[in-house]
């Protein structure tokens, strides 16, 4: 008995061993099926998230418009393209900046492959509206504006907007009409943002800008959605739930855009004419040339980079620079060499603040601009050689420290000692400078026109300066010049 029960015993466990793998297997399998379905699940999510377009891309463009900014918006506009994006929202927050610039992002949205929209929050003036406009859709913030696109022509920091030609005006007023035509906007009142001159009656009066509320851009067919923030936006589009990319800009964009701006410009022009000239004026190559090659080179480079700045421009900076030296070093005085070297820094710094398409006036104004950080440049160049030597670090750069004739170092006697008439002997050849022995000390002079050869004695004539003129005395019935 003991024996059948251990035998039924030993039985019973082997079956339940054997139906333990099975038991293993189905959990595996089982496990491995719910996470192969939650795989394809977000999968298919994400498939479809790219598929259907679900992706939209968040582009701010708030700050000054400056053509650092033009790079950054084609950039973007081809990346969502490639990802098969729904749409780009720009966040407009801006009062506006260069005109060329405004004319390539323009040109960029007018040929952009997918939707474009302009959420305008909370303005969009001057260049900032010719963005808007070139986009599919404009959507407008509560208590956002639109409009005051005359071009005006800014100065250096500080200095007050003056007006500009009516050529510019014109051609601004055609560029805003052109664009508000192909999104299929009213185009007369894109031309009053541009032009006090245009009368719009019930809207703006002659001799008005004009400059749009929300409510009135609604009403006049101008702007089409009126939105409060981006989600009401995407779901006012359709696109509620869809993945936002926003947009930031890489660090050279953002080096590009921080170089380019027109006051950080200005200061790079004139600390690098401020360091060249210094440089020039002191012995050796140190800090000043340093800092003044370093930021004309940023200068250029950031122009180079947003394709303001050709090899012409670096050509005639470069040769600016030698002619420069070449006058202060070579050729005396201060002539036409040294204006022509003026002339090509002007005209290359010039020529890299201006962008295709611009006017003669425009042209004019950026050469302005450089002669004004020239002057400053060379004002304050002299202020610092004035008073570098006065401080301690600056007695490092500049050599202000006599070389007193006690010393040694004198190449001509003190001026307190009556050296006219006096004898003595040519220690050197006189070619016809030399050396010669006076009173017992040794002084540099200068002969009259003769050559003198070493040892002949010798007479001072006269002094001009510090300029000894010597020459052979008077010879005398048997007496001989040699000593």
């Amino acid at each position: 008995m003991d024996e059948q029960a251990s035998a039924r015993g030993r039985k019973a466990r082997d079956a339940k061993r054997r139906r333990h793998p099975v038991r293993r297997l189905h959990l595996l399998a089982f496990a491995l099926l719910v996470l192969l379905g939650l795989f394809a699940l977000l999968a298919g999510k994400a498939v479809s998230a790219q598929g259907d377009g679900r992706i939209v891309y968040r582009l701010p463009i708030d700050g000054v418009v400056d053509l650092g900014l033009a790079p950054q918006v084609a950039r973007v506009l081809d990346e969502a393209a490639q990802s098969g994006a729904a749409a780009v929202i720009l966040d407009i927050n801006t009062f506006g900046g260069r005109v060329d610039a405004a004319v390539l992002i323009r040109d960029a949205l007018l040929q952009a492959r997918l939707p474009t929209v302009a959420f305008v929050n909370k303005r969009a003036i001057s260049a900032g509206a010719l963005i808007a406009l070139a986009a599919e859709k404009i959507a407008m913030a509560e208590g956002a504006t639109i409009g005051a696109a005359t071009p005006v022509a800014v100065g250096m920091p500080g200095a007050a907007p003056a007006p500009v030609a009516e050529k510019t005006v014109s051609y601004m007023r055609k560029e805003f009409a052109a664009t508000a035509q192909a999104r299929k906007r009213p185009s007369r009142l894109a031309e009053a943002m541009v032009d006090a001159d245009v009368e719009i009656a019930d809207v703006i009066d002659k001799g008005k800008l004009l400059t749009l509320t929300t409510d009135e851009a609604l009403r006049l067919e101008l702007a089409e959605l009126r939105t409060d923030d981006l989600d009401a936006l995407l779901d006012a589009l359709g696109l509620a739930g869809a993945e936002v990319r926003q947009a930031t800009p890489t660090w050279a964009e953002a080096l590009v855009r921080y170089l380019t701006h027109p006051v950080v410009s200005s200061l790079l022009m004139m600390v690098g004419i401020l360091g060249v000239v210094t440089e020039i004026r002191t012995p050796g190559f140190g800090v000043p040339g340093a800092v003044g090659l370093t930021s004309l080179g940023l200068f250029l480079w950031g122009h180079w980079l947003v394709q303001l700045a050709g090899f012409e421009e670096l050509l005639l900076v470069g040769a600016g620079i030698v002619l420069v030296a070449v006058e202060l070093f070579v050729t005396p005085g201060f002539g036409i060499v040294g204006l022509l070297g003026l002339g090509a820094i002007i005209g290359g710094l010039g020529l890299s603040l201006v962008g295709a398409g611009a006017t003669w006036e425009f042209v004019v104004h950026a050469a302005w601009r450089v002669t004004l950080s020239l002057l400053l440049a060379l004002g304050a160049s002299l202020l610092l050689l004035r008073f570098l030597p006065r401080l301690p670090w600056g007695r490092r750069l500049v050599l202000a420290t006599e070389l007193p004739a006690q010393a040694g170092y004198a190449s001509a006697p003190e001026h307190d000692r009556d050296w006219l008439g006096k004898r003595g002997t040519a220690v050197s050849a006189l070619r016809p400078a030399g050396v010669a022995d006076l009173d017992d000390e040794r002084v540099d002079v200068v002969s009259d026109g003769d050559f003198i050869d070493a040892g002949e004695a010798i007479e001072v004539t006269r002094v001009d300066g510090n300029r000894i003129v010597v020459r052979r005395p008077h010879r005398e019935p048997g007496i001989t010049n040699k000593e």
